[in-house]
């Protein structure tokens, strides 16, 4: 029977825990699962609430920072110091896992020796909210060639992974390391890139893997001046992967312009969408532009930057009226309204 070590991080979440570790320890038959639950010197009772599950069960471990330490470091004592089971998986205290998910991705990782980590399609829902219905039947597994998956987040520049759907390898963990203390917001999808760039990458079909918990706390960036701020921070990732795995892309020029070009071009629309939807005052337009240009010396000749001079020459008040007799603003809203019916089909 595979061995599973679990992370639970834990910061002013303690009355979510019971209900996390009841989906890690109860909720997964078929795998030898083992708990480590970190709490980073929570001011509220997370510590106490910890303690008493650990009293209860024999499986769970706790640990209590007597300082804050922050996630990113929270997250590696767990992943590189105490994870000892064939397989880690990292799992937020407001997040909780699918049933059976960490025995199918066992499955698939015990069946695959050549994939580094597995991962599946997370359902998200409100905080407050019921639980969505989670599909818990596989419909088999893919594996993807390392490389092929690494070059298609570069192309597209961003991620396509949340956090709790995954389960790694433990050894791989180890030797390609944990999260990047400079990328408090984009460590995530830059470590998954790293495993990627020495392993191949499994996919489990038809199953939800994990429940992932949206509201106000989530650290994550809605407002505008924050995603400029995630695009940044997206660019540091990458050009982050580029070195530590140098000699593992042979194509890193190739895929350096591709993630380069993708960002800048996601700035750029940001910058003219602000003049379609009257938020000019709003959306930091020049420090978008500005970023578009570190990014691609060349960005001037982007179709989203002529989209920008033209909005600008019809100027920020008048935009708004003007959209449909504008190509691209009646194209990108059709582009809109595609991604979030594709969303709402996957349940998300």
């Amino acid at each position: 029977m595979s061995t599973v070590s679990v992370v639970i991080p834990c910061y002013k979440y303690g009355h979510f825990l019971a209900d996390c570790v009841s989906s890690v320890l109860d909720e997964q038959n078929g795998v030898d699962v083992r708990v480590l639950i970190i709490d980073d010197a929570s001011p509220d009772d997370s510590a106490e609430v910890a303690h008493k599950l650990a009293a209860a069960d024999p499986r769970i471990e706790v640990r209590v920072h007597e300082t804050n330490k922050g996630h990113i470091a929270t997250y590696n004592e767990g992943l590189l110091e105490w994870a000892d089971g064939d397989y880690v998986a990292l799992l937020s205290a407001d997040d909780r896992l699918v049933p059976g998910a960490l025995v199918r991705a066992a499955a698939l990782l015990d069946a695959h020796p050549e994939v580094g980590f597995a991962y599946g399609r997370p359902l998200r829902f409100q905080h407050g909210g019921p639980l969505p219905r989670a599909r818990t039947h596989s419909t088999g597994s893919v594996v993807y060639p390392g490389q092929w998956w690494l070059e298609r987040r570069f192309r597209e520049g961003t991620g396509c992974i949340t956090s709790p759907e995954v389960v790694v390898r433990t050894g791989l963990q180890r030797t390609v390391g944990g999260y990047d203390p400079r990328l408090p917001h984009a460590g995530d999808i830059e470590m998954w890139m790293r495993l990627a760039a020495h392993a191949d990458v499994g996919y489990i079909r038809g199953a939800d893997q994990a429940f992932y918990r949206v509201h106000g706390k989530n650290m994550s960036t809605t407002d505008f001046g924050g995603q400029l701020d995630d695009l940044r921070q997206r660019l540091v990732a990458f050009d982050s992967v580029l070195t530590k795995c140098a000699g593992r892309l042979p194509q890193a020029d190739r895929l350096a312009e591709q993630v380069h070009t993708r960002l800048a071009r996601y700035a750029l629309r940001r910058a003219y969408r602000a003049y379609d939807r009257g938020r000019t005052g709003v959306v930091p337009v020049d420090a978008c532009v500005a970023f578009a240009e570190e990014c691609l010396p060349g960005y001037a000749a982007l179709p989203e930057y002529r989209a920008l001079r033209l909005r600008r020459r019809i100027g920020p008040k008048a935009m708004p009226y003007l959209q449909p007799l504008v190509w691209s603003a009646v194209a990108e809203r059709g582009r809109e309204w595609l991604w979030w019916e594709s969303w709402k089909r996957r349940g998300i």
